[in-house]
């Protein structure tokens, strides 16, 4: 009796088969989330197009697997689909951030709204919808081969729905919380391809099919393997000083002759700053130092909501020696970056936690707490809203002060700082806005006591501190009240995304009028020049 025989009768492989497809596909889900965020964020809306662009690529192969099904009479064409499903897994970190970039630079000259959905849904449907469309034809084919009596459809389907879904929850946590953590989203693609990949071999070494498939889906991988995991995320850059992954966050570490920068999910963007030979960074973190100067002590409390590296509590200890800072950060890894890259000083505590977990738990009330976790549109919807901010309130002391840090401001239209400015007026009755000069950030002050900001730099204006009487008369020039108005957000209803995203469109559609010149004037290669 041949081993093809052996195979068909004892159903062990094709139920294995339909577990580590089910395991695969939720890793490559997992791992294109990742490779996406450097480029696109990791916001809700990026997860959307995964997801529903991987769905499509199911639904399909269910439906062609099917019909493919009932016109084969061995398994042979369902082990080359796997073969070729998991070289193009594999090839997905060798060549997967090059078209991601293509796409983005092609779609910058070429559309102006809705940037980020076009770009990151044509990612997934050119890298994933291919490869996940052939292991959708896995369930439908294996019903058709593992059922030898017709009374048994039933219960064979539901064993192979079981391995499936088994399978499937292992490829969901075993990504997040081993893979990606440990080695990182390219070898990530390649160990779950590496495994596709030995499910075929093995079926193509023990039947008496022609073996060419086999040996040639080997040596691509192969390829695949030794080059797919040698270049950057942010593969334009050569400073790179670190770069990783953690549970939360794709994390990049770049040092200057001037400064060291932490950049988080999306490569281009300052998460944290630490400047090398100042004290100011001349960021949003300087006009936020204003917040320690309107409350009444000369030894505020602190608490930071989205630490970072610490570049804001490292600004309150040297302006400010006799304020007690602690930080926020939900992801541990940045914070053991913050003490390895960025010095932050060991005698500022830093909890890991969730802000309004912390805060849920939390009895302590402080002078000053600053919000710090909005990042493009990669805003936490559950720290954007009315009852965040009624918590954040409940946590200030008498006189206490709120500053939010306010990213991807516009000076058109209504934007998603518009939205959480009226959002956080429901809860404090003075609020006050400045604009940030040279960047798009925007910093909130907030306070129950309306008194306060009108008197804050007269009050502390102290000898030898020149740099910060400066900048605190900067900050009191550019104060504005806010006068609320109907944008709110609350627990039920906060579209931060959607509303980030079309912040987001208004500043690169005044981008891109500069770079479309470029192309009508000069064509392609003068875009690329000066990208």
């Amino acid at each position: 009796m041949s081993m093809k025989v052996d195979l068909m009768q004892s159903k062990w492989y094709l139920y294995l088969t339909e577990f580590f497809s089910g395991m695969a596909v939720m890793a490559v889900e997992l791992g294109a989330s990742r490779l996406l965020a450097p480029y696109f964020s990791s916001s809700q809306i990026v997860w959307t197009i995964i997801i529903g662009t991987i769905m499509i690529a199911m639904a399909l192969g269910n439906l062609f697997g099917g019909k493919w099904a009932d016109k084969d009479e061995t398994p042979t064409k369902l082990f080359r689909r796997i073969l070729i499903a998991a070289v193009w897994i594999a090839a997905i970190p060798l060549v997967g951030k090059y078209i991601i970039v293509g796409i983005t630079g092609l779609l910058v000259v070429t559309i102006s709204t809705n940037l980020l959905i076009w770009a990151s849904f044509l990612a997934c449907m050119i890298l994933f919808v291919f490869p996940l469309f052939l292991l959708g034809t896995v369930t439908p084919s294996l019903v058709r081969f593992t059922v030898s009596n017709v009374k048994e459809t039933g219960s064979i389907a539901g064993r192979l729905g079981a391995c499936n879904t088994v399978g499937s929850i292992i490829g969901t946590f075993l990504p997040t919380f081993v893979t990606i953590p440990t080695v990182g989203t390219a070898v990530t693609f390649l160990l779950f391809a590496g495994i596709l990949l030995i499910i075929g071999i093995l079926y193509f070494i023990f039947t008496d099919t022609r073996k060419t498939s086999a040996a040639i889906a080997l040596v691509l991988f192969t390829v695949c393997g030794l080059f797919g995991n040698n270049d950057s995320f942010a593969f334009w850059r050569d400073d790179l000083t670190y770069e990783g992954e953690s549970v939360y966050n794709y994390l990049q570490v770049r040092d200057t002759e001037e400064e060291t920068i932490l950049s988080t999910n999306v490569a281009m963007i300052v998460q944290s700053i630490k400047p090398k030979n100042a004290t100011l960074t001349g960021m949003y973190y300087d006009y936020a130092l204003a917040a320690p100067a309107m409350v009444e002590k000369d030894d505020p409390s602190i608490l930071i909501l989205g630490m970072g590296t610490g570049t804001y509590a490292e600004q309150c200890m040297t302006y400010y020696p006799d304020a007690t800072s602690k930080g926020v950060e939900i992801d541990e890894a940045i914070t053991d970056l913050a003490h390895t890259y960025f010095d932050l000083p060991e005698e500022i505590p830093v909890e890991t936690f969730d802000g309004r977990a912390y805060l849920n738990a939390d009895d302590q009330k402080y002078d000053v707490i600053m919000v710090d976790a909005y990042q493009d549109i990669t805003i936490p919807f559950q720290m954007s809203t009315q009852e965040f901010f009624t918590l954040v309130r409940d946590h200030l002391n008498p006189g206490g002060v709120m500053v939010v840090n306010m990213s991807m401001h516009t000076t058109e239209g209504e934007d998603s700082s518009t939205y959480i400015s009226d959002t956080i007026s429901t809860v404090f009755p003075d609020v006050r806005v400045v604009d940030v000069p040279h960047n798009s950030n925007r910093e909130l002050f907030a306070t129950m006591d309306e008194s306060i900001m009108d008197t804050f730099v007269s009050e502390k204006t102290r000898e030898g501190d020149e740099e910060l009487n400066t900048l605190l008369d900067d900050v009191k020039a550019g104060l504005t009240r806010w006068n609320g108005g109907d944008h709110i957000f609350t627990d039920d209803k906060a579209p931060v995304e959607l509303i980030g995203m079309r912040t987001l469109d208004d500043i690169l559609g005044q981008m891109t009028v500069f770079y479309k010149q470029v192309l009508e004037e000069q064509g392609l290669s003068g875009v690329l020049d000066r990208i």
